[in-house]
């Protein structure tokens, strides 16, 4: 592995570990860590039940499909029995990279950013219209690093 992979791999954890703190945190499962892998990260550093997020993208989908491995439900079961709230990316679904009947019902699809000069998101708001900011992190940075990850 490249010194500048071995690099950008710790500061990616670094980052992720420091947005994981406390309620709202955000992690990502599908390039880097798989999906049991970002769950349990999650639930070490939400010991109590709290409100977290786990965005799922690639292969990881595996995880929410109503069809999962005994193994993944029993992971998925133990994050949502903490707080785990599981979103995928919109565009996942628009670009049919999987099919959202193929999910468990308690997943949330998040919209990326709009085009370039697209009004679709209101000017001075982090939401889209009829988007339940209660289904997303609070922190204006962790909606905005889920946004472009969804992008």
């Amino acid at each position: 592995m490249s010194p500048k992979r071995v690099l950008f791999l710790l500061l990616f954890a670094t980052v992720t570990a420091a947005s994981g703190q406390g309620t709202g945190g955000l992690y990502v499962a599908g390039s880097n860590f798989d999906f049991t892998q970002a769950v349990e990260r999650a639930l070490a550093q939400h010991p109590t039940p709290s409100k977290f997020f786990v965005l799922v993208t690639g292969d990881a989908v595996r995880g929410l499909s109503v069809v999962a491995p005994p193994e993944l439900v029993d992971v998925r079961r133990q994050g949502t029995a903490r707080g785990a709230v599981y979103l995928v990316c919109r565009r996942d679904i628009e670009r049919a990279v999987f099919n959202a009947g193929d999910l468990v019902s308690e997943v949330i699809p998040v919209r990326g950013w709009p085009p370039s000069g697209s009004k679709e998101l209101p000017e001075g708001t982090n939401y889209y219209p009829g988007e339940d900011p209660a289904n997303l992190p609070k922190s204006t940075e962790l909606l905005r690093r889920l946004r472009a990850t969804c992008s």
